[in-house]
């Protein structure tokens, strides 16, 4: 079984989630999830992997996997860099021009590569405001911020999902 980790760069209450996320792992561990799919760039994410990486000492077929948004190829010496930390990285194939879009595309290839997605996801979550005048900065626009847009994703393609952020599980 595969999961994925998708959540806010910054969380609250780290001890609570890291417990709520140490007590999901072993739950889907017990149900034979054994490949986990991580992006980067959050604190939830490095929390996953922290907690991933101590029960990799207990269960020995886990595999963690980095899903690399950007660079379709990269050079032996990044590539080592990244299988210090994990057992095996990639770029997903159709990405290749995503540009700007890229975390989001990536993030929507991790979902449909996974049985599960573990989200910690506030629907009250603002982005800060946009600093410099654009088309994404005007009033009646509102910015969504990638795990929303996330989450959206992983609903509408009816995947489990496990949102630690309220602590509330929803099988879909």
């Amino acid at each position: 079984m595969r999961v994925c980790f998708i959540g806010h760069r910054t969380i609250e209450n780290i001890e609570q989630i890291r417990k709520q996320i140490t007590e999901t792992v072993y739950q889907l561990i017990q149900s034979h999830a054994n490949t986990f799919l991580f992006g980067s760039k959050s604190q939830f994410d490095s929390l996953c992997w922290e907690i991933i990486t101590e029960f990799q000492k207990q269960y020995k077929t886990i595999k963690r996997i980095y899903v690399r948004a950007t660079y379709p190829t990269i050079q032996k010496y990044y590539e080592d860099y990244l299988l210090k930390c994990y057992e095996e990285t990639y770029f997903p194939k159709g990405m290749e021009n995503a540009g700007r879009c890229s975390y989001i595309k990536r993030n929507q290839k991790m979902i449909d590569a996974s049985d599960v997605c573990v989200f910690y996801y506030d629907s009250e979550y603002k982005l800060p405001p946009k600093r410099q005048k654009s088309y994404s900065a005007l009033p009646n626009r509102e910015r969504k911020s990638g795990t929303a847009l996330a989450f959206a994703y992983a609903t509408q393609k009816n995947k489990k999902i496990i949102n630690l952020y309220q602590g509330k599980n929803r099988d879909s």
